[in-house]
């Protein structure tokens, strides 16, 4: 009897330690940068689905953004990379290029979702050589909010491009009490990039050109740096960055500023440590939100763009590829509307449906709801207009540099703010327009050459 006990117990252990084998077979490791509480509980219920229809677990591993680089770069060295990794644009070229990510794998994932289901801008900014170096999840574009009820008081045009804006900031300009246009100014921001840039994208300043060389010393970047300098003439002094616009255009002291979608939850009221002062004047809830245009793509002399900002799924070079393109596959189907609901309003879809469905997730996106306090849908709120001007930005983002493959000097250009820094050497007077594009294009040169 106790030879039979101890041959049960042999068999219990062996078929034990077989499970374990296959479970650590069958798991897979996501690095995710979306750490709020609320949000990895959304990303865990997503991947317990995954495995109840595949039998893959996923480990949802949280990592700050700030962090990423770091852990990456030990997880690198000891060949212990997770399967999958959200992080956003700025790395993602260097890191392929570099070996952390798998092109092939993400180029495979693409193709098997469909390359037409997805906004051609994401797609385009992570282009190399053998396809794509990771796949597109989400994003924002950039917009210029502005104040659609004073700009109908004066018959101003909707301000898409140069000139507009600057003939609507010198008809609304009335400080203190008004500011015509809030530009980035702060040098130590990266927001003055983002801002700046999209303006220069607007003309047709271009980070290299068509041989690769980087080609920031021309007439268009000087027109654009004099166009900058003019605007700042309407915005309060100082050193401005998101908070100082974000917080006078929800006061009801600005009426043009650059920002994210990521706006539409505070200046809709939803939230209450967030007090819209418009709508508090007035005895109107939603005011401010119901009296605010968006416009995505701005125009200028030479061009016409809206800056966007993208998250994408990696898959590693040390990652079980079969396994982690599933994972990838699901978010991007199954999980995808649950993905975007995690914070809709900066959030867009940048997979527009599947081949069967062209627009499911654009249409089930409006539908979302957003706030903290309060939650709304989308479109219910700002209207099925403003949701479809925003969505539809994401055809078009662009970027510097990205899709001619200089991600990794981009990466550069944002860790020094090289730009913002001899930008606000020229707001400042001292140096000259054409002093500031030179030194621009040498000092990115010198980057690129580290």
């Amino acid at each position: 009897m106790k030879g039979t006990i101890l041959s049960l117990l042999a068999i219990l252990w062996a078929c034990t330690i077989s499970l374990a084998v296959a479970g650590a077979q069958d798991q897979i490791t996501f690095w995710t940068t979306e750490i709020e509480k609320d949000r990895l509980e959304v990303q865990r219920d997503i991947a317990n689905e995954f495995t109840l229809n595949t039998g893959i677990v996923v480990r949802v591993i949280p990592v700050q953004e700030n962090l990423l680089i770091a852990r990456v770069t030990a997880a690198y060295a000891a060949r212990s990379l997770p399967d999958v990794l959200l992080h956003p644009i700025e790395f993602t070229i260097g890191w392929a290029e570099a070996g952390v990510l798998d092109d092939r794998s993400a180029t495979e994932v693409v193709n098997h979702l469909g390359k037409e289901t997805f906004g051609v801008g994401p797609l385009n900014l992570a282009r190399v050589p053998a396809g794509y170096a990771a796949v597109p999840v989400d994003g924002w574009g950039q917009l210029l909010v502005y104040r659609k009820d004073l700009f109908g008081e004066k018959g101003l045009p909707v301000p898409n491009r140069w000139d507009y804006i600057l003939q609507a900031a010198k008809a609304l300009h009335n400080p203190p009490l008004i500011w015509g246009f809030e530009a980035a100014t702060d040098p130590g921001e990266t927001y003055t990039q983002q801002v700046f840039e999209h303006f220069a994208l607007s003309n047709g300043v271009r980070l290299t050109d068509k041989y690769g060389n980087v080609h920031l010393d021309t007439p268009e970047m000087v027109r654009t740096l004099e166009f900058y300098k003019t605007l700042t003439r309407f915005s309060p002094p100082g050193n401005l960055y998101w908070l100082h616009t974000r917080l006078d255009y929800i006061s009801g002291r600005a009426a043009m500023i650059i920002w994210s979608p990521f706006i539409l939850d505070e200046l809709s009221g939803l939230r209450r440590d967030q007090p819209v002062i418009p709508d508090i004047i007035k005895g109107k809830s939603g005011f401010l939100a119901r009296n605010t245009g968006f416009v995505t793509i701005i125009r200028g002399p030479k061009g016409a763009a809206q800056y966007g900002q993208i998250n994408y799924l990696g898959i590693t070079r040390d990652a079980d590829k079969t396994s982690a393109k599933q994972w990838v596959d699901f978010l991007l189907n199954e999980g995808y509307l649950r993905w975007l609901g995690m914070a809709a309003e900066g959030k867009l879809p940048v997979r527009k449906g599947t081949r069967d469905a062209p627009k499911c997730f654009i249409d089930g996106w409006k539908e979302l709801e957003f706030g903290v306090t309060t939650r709304a849908r989308i479109s219910e709120f700002y209207g099925t207009d403003v949701a479809k001007t925003i969505v539809a930005g994401v055809e078009g983002f662009d970027r510097w540099g990205f899709a001619e493959g200089k991600g990794a000097l981009v990466s550069k250009i944002y860790g020094t703010k090289v730009i913002p820094k001899i930008l606000k050497r020229f707001l400042n007077n001292e140096i000259s327009a054409k002093d500031a594009a030179r030194m621009m294009n040498e000092q990115v040169k010198a980057l690129e050459e580290r």
